[in-house]
């Protein structure tokens, strides 16, 4: 998604919301891969915000509303939002407050529609690989 959207991690610093194996470790070790300095807080980490302001870049995974809101970032940050969760009004919305963080961010993914249909297709193109890759080793 950076590659496509032209944003450069090469060093940026970047701040990973969340620790889970599934997001938030990968995505901090691409992110590392990518040329990234990158600090990963979770929810035992005191002052998140003290690390988020100062941050090019805030992915959240977090699975909590309102996780990342305007004040917690900077004027021109990029914002990934991970998150998937259910608003009081019963619909779909990421960790973080879109309306009021997009006025702020340069870039900024929504829920639904922004990281899901990446995720989705990046399953399946393993799953076509780990197909073709089991059928040649037969």
């Amino acid at each position: 998604m950076f590659d496509e959207y032209h944003i450069d991690l090469m060093g940026k610093d970047v701040v990973m919301i969340g620790r889970s194996s599934i997001v938030g470790k990968p995505m901090a070790a691409l992110m590392l891969n990518a040329g990234a300095s990158v600090t990963i807080v979770h929810r035992h980490s005191k002052d998140v915000t003290a690390y988020t302001r100062n941050a090019d870049v805030v992915v959240s995974a977090t699975g909590q509303l309102h996780t990342v809101t305007a004040d917690n970032v900077k004027a021109g940050a990029v914002v990934i939002d991970v998150g998937q969760n259910i608003n009081e009004a019963g619909h779909l919305v990421g960790d973080v407050d879109f309306d009021e963080v997009s006025a702020k961010a340069s870039f900024i993914t929504p829920v639904p529609g922004g990281v899901g249909p990446m995720t989705i297709a990046t399953l399946m193109q393993q799953t076509v690989d780990l197909t073709e890759w089991s059928l040649l080793s037969e």
